[in-house]
């Protein structure tokens, strides 16, 4: 198919729209983070977080079955073995959006004392900030000199 004009363009096979169906539900990043910082049974992050326990359920049950996290069997002495919850390979290259929302809300929401958490890294402790690149290690300002163009999925929109 040839190049469709954005306006012209059918967004149900969108990767935008398929990532929102998965972590726009409430929650999701959230106990995304949660994992990332470590805590992987669910009684630890429920307690952290302060959710329902049938909303984590159901939370970690779907990202368990999009491929984000895994379950893993762990069991405590005396007790019945149960699961903690880690990243699987996909659900480790969510980091960067992680660090984006973080990000913005650093810059725009931070009361005046700065943010809670600072990300630094392990090896020089310098803070760890986003950069956007093309493929060819050019850097990036935002949304100025990027393009968006069909890609080989793109397919019209069906006109009523």
């Amino acid at each position: 198919m040839g190049s469709v004009h954005w306006q012209d363009q059918d967004t149900s096979n969108c990767s935008i729209g398929r990532t929102w169906d998965i972590m726009g539900k409430p929650w999701v990043l959230l106990i995304l983070r949660e994992v990332f910082r470590g805590l992987h049974r669910f009684d630890d992050i429920r307690r952290h977080l302060g959710i329902s326990e049938p909303v984590l359920s159901r939370r970690l049950h779907g990202l368990v079955e999009e491929g984000v996290l895994e379950r893993r069997p762990y069991r405590t002495p005396g007790n019945r073995t149960r699961d903690e919850y880690h990243l699987t390979e996909a659900g480790l290259e969510l980091f960067p959006l992680l660090v984006a929302l973080k990000a913005w809300g650093d810059r725009h929401l931070a009361g005046p004392e700065g943010p809670a958490t600072v990300h630094e890294h392990q090896g020089c402790g310098r803070p760890v900030v986003l950069e956007l690149r093309c493929t060819a290690d050019h850097r990036l300002e935002g949304v100025e000199g990027v393009e968006a163009r069909s890609g080989p999925a793109a397919r019209a929109l069906a006109r009523e």
